[in-house]
């Protein structure tokens, strides 16, 4: 396993994993759609679930209650887990930024951007900026090779982009979790 692909795995400092009430509803009614011993069928579903109950990454103590819940054995998630980029191993930012960079992306400028990216926010993909607000990550394929160069934010696409487009996107998530703060206080 490579580094972004090897688990974090010291519980020293990581909260204990528990789903909660509606999250673990949630869980049962997936498992439920499939026939029984066939729940390892909703490990991938119930993995974004355990993901987005803790802080958008899958800890050791998550994928532990995941493979709890649907009695697998712990290596069974860890697999899966491990294989997928769209799950995180290590804690994220607050905004994870993955943009693509297969063959159709690339020849339409998607290392410039990378390069952008990483020198606008100050980190390397893999790394989160010391605010915690920014996750930059590099993938294969999101399937909008026709509109390349393009990144995925949270579950939005955000296409056709040039270095105006992804500083004016940088922008308007900074206000946007500016705005969120002070509402907070």
């Amino acid at each position: 396993m490579s580094a972004r692909t090897r688990p974090v795995t010291t519980t020293e400092g990581v909260r204990p994993f528990a789903f909660s009430a509606t999250a673990l509803a949630e869980c049962r009614e997936l498992i439920a759609r499939y026939p029984e011993g066939r729940s390892k069928s909703a490990l991938i579903p119930i993995l974004h679930i355990a993901q987005a109950e803790n802080d958008g990454w899958l800890s050791v103590n998550a994928m532990d209650a995941v493979a709890e819940l649907l009695g697998l054995r712990r290596i069974e998630v860890y697999e899966v887990a491990s294989f997928y980029s769209m799950f995180n191993l290590h804690p994220v930012g607050t905004y994870v930024l993955d943009v693509c960079r297969t063959t159709p992306c690339m020849l339409r400028g998607s290392d410039e951007l990378i390069a952008h990216l990483e020198k606008k926010l100050g980190i390397h993909p893999g790394e989160t900026t010391k605010d915690g607000m920014f996750t930059l990550k590099t993938v294969e394929c999101l399937g909008s090779c026709g509109t390349g160069p393009m990144l995925q934010c949270g579950a939005r696409y955000h296409e056709d982009l040039t270095v105006e487009k992804v500083d004016r996107l940088i922008d308007e998530l900074r206000a946007r979790n500016q705005r969120a703060n002070y509402t907070d206080r």
